[in-house]
């Protein structure tokens, strides 16, 4: 992957297809162009959903509650090692497991300052190898929370959330995201074809 790649988003047109490229530090504005992104939910082995809150720092919805990780896969770049790059890059963490749960996900949201999120942003759920070293440019806080509870975070105060996390989450079985990963893992179920393999 060249130097110039990694700092470049993939644009799509109306449809959800390629259409070029723009630099990540720019593609975020009032009139953002529509733009591949991915979100992440990591479970453990008691079937908790781990939140995270945004550094103060990020310039779109700061010290918001959201999802374990987002981001955007480079130009050439497959989920899996998008994905593990930003698990890394945010929380010091590896995958062992990625599922995707919601493949056709696309928002719109604008938060306080104006900033506009436009994105077809697939959903996948995780587990992880050891522990968690979180960034502090990137996540100021975490916690393990019930689904249910969460669920219900989701659908009686959205405004405690990212507005992408509150869609997702809605759209999402959260009590189920341990048998998504276990059927994805699972030869002959519908989400084995669509499971990513976790090399190394």
């Amino acid at each position: 992957m060249t130097s110039e790649a990694e700092d470049l988003v993939v644009l799509l047109d109306a449809d959800g297809a390629p259409c070029g490229t723009t630099d990540r530090s720019t593609v975020h504005t009032e009139a953002t162009p529509l733009h591949l992104a991915f979100s992440v939910y990591v479970i453990d082995a008691d079937q908790q959903v781990l939140m995270t809150r945004r550094a103060l720092t990020k310039r779109a919805w700061p010290g918001v509650w959201t999802n374990a990780c987002c981001g955007h896969p480079q130009p050439g770049e497959s989920f899996e090692d998008a994905i593990q790059r930003r698990l890394g890059q945010e929380l010091g963490a590896r995958a062992t497991e990625i599922v995707p749960v919601l493949p056709d996900f696309r928002y719109e949201a604008v938060d306080a300052s104006g900033v506009r999120e436009n994105e077809v942003c697939p959903v996948f759920v995780a587990r992880l190898a050891g522990g968690l070293d979180p960034h502090p440019d990137e996540v100021m806080e975490l916690r393990w929370v019930d689904p249910a509870a969460l669920a219900d975070v989701a659908g009686r105060s959205p405004w405690l959330l990212s507005p992408w996390s509150v869609e997702q989450i809605r759209a999402l079985d959260l009590v189920g995201l341990g048998d998504a990963l276990r059927l994805g893992a699972e030869a002959g179920s519908p989400l084995a074809a669509a499971a990513l393999p976790v090399s190394g």
